[in-house]
């Protein structure tokens, strides 16, 4: 069984160990049974191989703490970080660490480890929009060349799943990398490894930046801000990136600074046939939350003046395809391109 397997199996345990049962299994074959103990006893393993070497202060479940002992390894023994404190932000794609920083590192106190959690990344809803026109990069962020990986991932083999999965962190580092250099307001990215990104931490002793989401802003500070992230978007767009999940929910503030987070879905203007809608759905998204904090902006108008004055090309609505129903704001903007 390789690692990636045993990920998945664990999470299952770890649904069973804090939660005493679960419905779902009470049909699981005992194949299934087997494979879960094969998986159990993998982890346990290997996390007593890195235990050895990395002890950290975070008191996760059994199978969580297997999970960031086998992620976090890499990233702890070339001293990015020296100890997890706690979790921040658990998702469907990934969660996030508050970690003090290791030797690697002497500018800051804390960081913020990403680990994704490799079940959901295949299971990510129309990822196949934001992959169209990329090229797949391995984890240092170079182009995967080989005939054999090349047709691993076209044809959706365990290791082309695997290729998939680092192919779409290393897209979010990459951009990161590139963004920071080029003075976007982004946290600052430090290192990468399989399935962790290391990178500045948004907030102040120890707590965590809320989102803008969760902030209701002065009419004056609105403003400014709202200019601040057309000043961000314009940088993507000067570096072939859009977003692609930009709302108030992937923009952290904390003292009257903002900092824009979740990259992995970035998409490329010229390569994507779809970039345009989704660049409109960014916009649209973005202004919906300015226009409720009192700052009038016409979201379509905008996205045409950024989209044009950077010579691409406009096309038609978002299609429903690229809308997700389960979003008030995805609902929002569908009924208003019915309602022309």
């Amino acid at each position: 069984m390789n690692l990636n397997d045993a990920y998945e199996y664990f999470e299952e345990l770890d649904d069973l160990d804090q939660n005493g049962t679960n419905q779902s299994n009470k049909k699981t074959s005992k194949r299934r049974e087997s494979r879960k103990l094969e998986a159990d006893a993998n982890l346990f393993v290997r996390a007593q191989e890195v235990a050895r070497e990395f002890k950290f202060t975070y008191k996760a479940a059994r199978f969580e703490e297997a999970w960031l002992l086998s992620s976090l390894s890499d990233i702890a023994e070339h001293q990015w970080v020296s100890d997890v404190l706690r979790k921040v932000k658990g998702g469907k794609e990934a969660s996030v660490y508050l970690c003090r920083t290791g030797l690697a590192i002497s500018e800051a106190e804390f960081v913020a480890a990403k680990v994704y959690r490799p079940r959901t990344l295949r299971n990510l809803k129309n990822d196949q929009i934001y992959r169209a026109g990329r090229i797949d990069l391995a984890d240092d962020g170079k182009k995967l060349f080989k005939e054999a990986d090349v047709n691993a991932i076209i044809k959706r083999t365990a290791y082309g799943e695997e290729l998939r999965h680092t192919s779409w962190i290393a897209y979010e580092f990459n951009t990161l990398e590139t963004l920071h250099a080029a003075g976007a307001d982004v946290p600052k990215p430090y290192a990468m490894s399989s399935n962790v990104i290391v990178m500045g931490f948004v907030g102040g002793n120890g707590a965590p930046a809320p989102t803008l989401s969760e902030i209701a802003l002065e009419p004056s500070e609105a403003r400014l801000l709202f200019d601040r992230v057309l000043r961000n978007i314009e940088i993507m767009l000067a570096h072939e990136r859009i977003h692609g999940d930009l709302s108030a929910y992937n923009i952290l503030y904390w003292d009257g600074d903002i900092k824009l987070i979740d990259f992995p879905q970035v998409t490329i203007p010229e390569a994507n046939p779809s970039a345009w809608v989704i660049f409109l759905r960014d916009m649209t998204r973005v202004c919906q939350y300015f226009q409720s904090q009192g700052v009038r902006c016409d979201a379509r108008k905008l996205a045409v003046e950024l989209w044009t004055s950077h010579g691409h090309k406009v096309i038609e609505d978002v299609h429903p395809r690229h809308l997700d129903a389960e979003k008030k704001e995805d609902r929002r903007l569908w009924e208003k391109q019915k309602s022309r």
